[in-house]
């Protein structure tokens, strides 16, 4: 007999066919990697009564100058803000134009008329892309600041609950997004309807945007084939993301104040919120890949799950993908639309200090990180708030992690299994199956669930071996090097 240590690398791979991913973790829902040791995310509770109408996009969280915490929502239609307290206030600005709840891209089935084209075929992209309503929501001091690209204009909070958020004076309309910089100006992009131009107001005064002699205001249209979606602060300067490309907006003062250069190609933002600032640099989802820019140039991130990922997004939703930071665990969360799912039901993590990748799923539109709250804020499609990383209650899912083949050698042999000597935190926390196959595409046997023994006595017989491991209770387990007490023999 020989003990096979079952040392499988950790994230996931899930890139190929299923034998590509022989010798690591190919499948897994809400579980993560530390210090070589798999274990399951924080659970989940629900924060309080909070419940808030429509589905939400965006979300902030900011102290104010009297120390008092608020959150803010933006849904389609309405903007919200929140106390410490859970006092819900609605703050929709009067004059606000209402978006979409969904995104409206007439190219799919039922695009034309009966008997036009080939059946389970998309039309020809030939029509208007009209993306999902979503917020970008900054804090000016202790005052918020919100646009919408349906709407187009800058809006203003100021913090009273008998008042609603009131548009910006002065400031351009029809912008797609805004942003506030390091040096405290209210940049506008896609301003007044050009889907290219930067426009920012004058130092510390978010309604003087008319460049004079006397201020720092002005504006730019940036050489690009595709439309500015989003900025984003990273150190030392702002970055730029459109559909198609990536520029970087560096404050250099009067007379030109800005200074603007492209450090990136065919790195296009999928979605608004798609994008998150660490101090890795500014980590962002492309439509088929994943991009970082730390300094010098753009470069992409190699992805273990991109073509698990990539096939399974709904691609006519994708500009309702959710970006969330985890710092506490250095990890990026995108959350989106899965097959033919209309809303957010799936995610992909990335650890940015690990390199590792993790998929699963969960039903999250919009989040924020923990730092003014202890929690992180996460909330779901029916517009309940939830702070994660609480405890280990999952609703009706469980955390596990499944392996994609193992072999004896290189594979030509048949492996006959007696004994798993576990390696666990606590012993019992976890269950694990087996599914042996003699082929990579034949039928799988399953053989388990086998909660934990010191060892654990098991009996089956395959030429690879796929183990699943599951969580058996509500802890942090622990799961690291286990081994199979295996011979190799024949099918009888």
């Amino acid at each position: 007999m020989a003990l096979i240590p079952l040392n499988i690398p950790s994230g996931q791979y899930r890139n190929g066919t299923d034998y590509q991913s022989q010798g690591r973790w190919r499948d897994a829902n809400l579980v993560r990697w530390q210090e070589g040791a798999l274990r399951p995310i924080g659970g989940w509770r629900q924060r309080g009564s909070v419940d808030i109408t429509g589905v939400v996009r965006s979300m902030l969280v900011w102290e104010d100058n009297s120390n008092q915490r608020r959150v803010a929502f933006g849904t389609h239609n309405k903007l919200f803000a929140m106390t410490a307290g859970n006092a819900v206030t609605d703050i929709t600005p009067t004059s606000f134009t209402a978006g979409r709840v969904d995104a409206d891209i007439f190219t799919g089935y039922g695009a034309s008329t009966y008997g036009n084209g080939l059946y389970g075929v998309p039309q020809q992209d030939t029509g208007t892309v009209l993306r999902a309503t979503v917020w970008c929501l900054e804090n000016w001091g202790e005052y918020l600041l919100g646009c919408t690209a349906d709407d187009g204009k800058i809006y203003e909070w100021q913090l009273s609950a008998s008042a609603v958020a009131a548009q910006v004076a002065n400031a351009p309309i029809n912008n797609t997004a805004m942003m506030v910089t390091e040096e405290r100006f209210v940049v506008c992009f896609g301003a007044g309807g050009d889907p290219r131009k930067v426009q920012w107001s004058d130092q510390e005064d978010n309604t003087s945007w008319t460049p004079a002699a006397t201020n720092q205001a002005g504006d730019i249209i940036i050489q690009t084939n595709g439309t500015i979606l989003r900025g984003v602060r990273t150190r030392g300067q702002s970055l730029i993301l459109t559909t198609e490309d990536a520029h970087t907006m560096t404050y250099q003062g009067p007379p030109f104040v800005y200074g603007f250069e492209r450090v990136g190609t065919s790195c296009g933002l999928v979605a608004t919120n798609a994008v998150a600032s660490v101090d890795a640099g500014v980590i962002w989802m492309g439509n088929r890949s994943f991009f970082i820019y730390s300094g010098g140039a753009v470069r992409e991130i190699p992805c273990e799950v991109a073509d698990y990922v990539f096939s399974d997004i709904n691609n006519d939703q994708s500009s309702k993908i959710s970006c969330v930071v985890n710092g506490r665990y250095n990890e990026i969360w995108w959350f989106y639309p899965s097959g033919s799912s209309t809303e957010c039901d799936r995610y992909v993590a990335f650890d940015y200090n690990e390199n590792i990748w993790m998929t699963g799923d969960l039903a999250r539109t919009a989040g924020v990180d923990r730092g003014v709250f202890r929690q992180p804020f996460w909330i779901a499609p029916d517009g309940v708030l939830y702070e994660q990383e609480v405890g280990f209650n999952y609703s009706s899912a469980t955390p596990f992690a499944e392996t994609g083949p193992i072999s004896i050698g290189v594979g030509d042999q048949v492996m006959s299994v007696t004994e798993l000597i576990p390696d666990e935190k606590t012993l019992g926390d976890v269950n694990a199956t087996f599914k042996t196959r003699f082929y990579p595409t034949d039928t799988e046997n399953s053989h388990g669930p086998f909660n934990m023994a010191n060892p654990t006595s098991v009996r089956f017989t395959g030429r690879q071996v796929r183990m699943r491991v599951s969580g058996n209770s509500a802890s942090d387990w622990r799961v690291g090097v286990m081994r199979l007490d295996a011979i190799s023999g024949g099918r009888r």
